[in-house]
């Protein structure tokens, strides 16, 4: 069967959303990169990289309409998850963690009616930073990047094509550390999340009633536990 997408593996690149974009000319192209000079996380926040790590972007037009867009982080959320195995989770929206510990990060971007969809992960790291940590605890060679990053493209595409309404909701609430935790949010915002909307938002019970996070709409969501 042919492959739905077109791969480039490069070495080094500024960012593999941008050459993603930039290569993209009607046909799904997915770019990863050992190294990125400027990758970026989700509202331009920068991206810690690990010694061993993966980087990659899927250019591509998705048939869904504009307001489901949003959607697709989480498919690509999903995506990674079936690649990387049971013992990582996903913070709501873009998260992915084991435990406590950040491993990865979803980043989804939309330029006109293509989208950009991109996966960060730390595949290796003997000494993170306090909140991260890596998918492996010995390094899996400089092959397993380009293996995960095509396996992760072609996953992405797969889920997105059951269409919006079947994107995996019940499958994304089983895996979302965020669900039964108290939170908190930009600029006032508290309570504890208690499922995922059918359209993707972050189910929330406050002392107000009942409200629906979006992903598009709130800047931060934090652990408000002590």
């Amino acid at each position: 069967m042919a492959t739905p997408l077109t791969a480039v593996h490069l070495d080094v690149v500024s960012s593999t959303q941008d050459e993603a974009r930039q290569r993209f000319a009607g046909r799904p192209v997915l770019v990863s990169a050992a190294t990125q000079t400027a990758g970026r996380g989700r509202t331009g926040a920068g991206w810690e990289t690990a010694p061993r790590a993966l980087a990659v972007s899927l250019a591509w037009r998705p048939t869904w309409p504009a307001e489901a867009v949003a959607r697709l982080t989480l498919v690509s959320a999903l995506a990674a998850l079936d690649g990387f195995g049971g013992d990582v989770g996903v913070k709501w929206p873009n998260d992915l963690m084991v435990g406590d510990r950040k491993v990865g990060g979803i980043l989804t971007e939309r330029s006109g009616d293509v989208v950009v969809t991109g996966l960060g992960a730390n595949l290796y790291w003997p000494q993170p930073p306090p909140g991260y940590g890596a998918l492996h605890e010995t390094d899996p060679g400089a092959a397993a990047a380009a293996h995960l990053a095509e396996a992760w493209g072609v996953r992405v595409l797969e889920r997105a094509g059951a269409g919006p309404d079947e994107w995996g909701r019940s499958e994304y609430r089983a895996r979302c550390l965020t669900i039964g935790r108290r939170i908190a949010w930009e600029p006032d915002g508290e309570g504890v999340a208690v499922g995922i909307a059918p359209g993707g938002g972050l189910i929330v019970v406050t002392g107000a009633g009942e409200v629906v996070l979006e992903s598009g709409a709130v800047r931060v969501v934090r652990s408000a536990e002590h």
